[in-house]
């Protein structure tokens, strides 16, 4: 019986986080690792990508020590995407690092995302029903969500084995920024639980 809501749970999965596709992306605020506060609007006319992560995380340890991930905020910088890293580790959870240690941690990575927000509260993951680490949202110069869920098609991928993976953000973002439609727009998120 267990195997067969879980399995019923998994095949729902994407059709919740396809609903959101298409919608408005909620606006937020939230505190940079500098504590000045980051909303969402204020990038209105560029496309935005969010990316939710924790140090803590093997999932999100690989991306990073690939270089994937890092690589990735560095390749559409350069395109005038603007990048936001989020960590919605709530205080009270144990694996919840204070600004200087998130700094520090993507300092060590080589990470360059135009932000990384501090969601100590985890409100801003809530708003975006952010469920793992790494979870990924792509929004559109019209404030639209155009890609949620997985950064990529491995799951139980090496860290050498991730770089052959299909990256669903970099491929929603090169049809979307030629003005093609997003022909995969949602897919099911893995990592680890959100610490909410």
């Amino acid at each position: 019986m267990k195997r067969v809501f879980l399995a019923l749970l998994l095949a729902a999965a994407p059709t919740a986080w396809a609903q959101k596709v298409g919608q408005p992306a909620p606006d937020f605020s939230a505190p940079d690792l500098q504590g000045k506060a980051v909303k969402l609007s204020d990038y209105k006319g560029k496309y935005v990508v969010l990316e939710w992560t924790n140090p803590e995380c093997p999932y999100v340890r690989r991306h990073y020590n690939s270089g994937n991930m890092p690589s990735l905020q560095k390749e559409f910088g350069a395109k005038d995407v603007v990048w936001l890293t989020v960590n919605s580790t709530n205080q009270s959870s144990g694996e919840f690092k204070t600004p200087q240690e998130m700094a520090k941690w993507m300092a060590e990575k080589g990470a360059s995302p135009k932000a990384t927000l501090i969601d100590k509260d985890s409100q801003v993951g809530k708003l975006y029903d952010a469920r793992t680490t790494p979870h990924m949202y792509v929004i559109d110069p019209q404030g639209r969500l155009i890609y949620a869920g997985a950064i990529d098609d491995k799951r139980w991928a090496t860290e050498s084995g991730t770089k052959s993976a299909n990256n669903h953000v970099r491929a929603a973002l090169g049809e979307a920024m030629t003005g093609k439609p997003v022909s995969v727009a949602a897919t099911s998120p893995y990592g680890c639980t959100v610490k909410f």
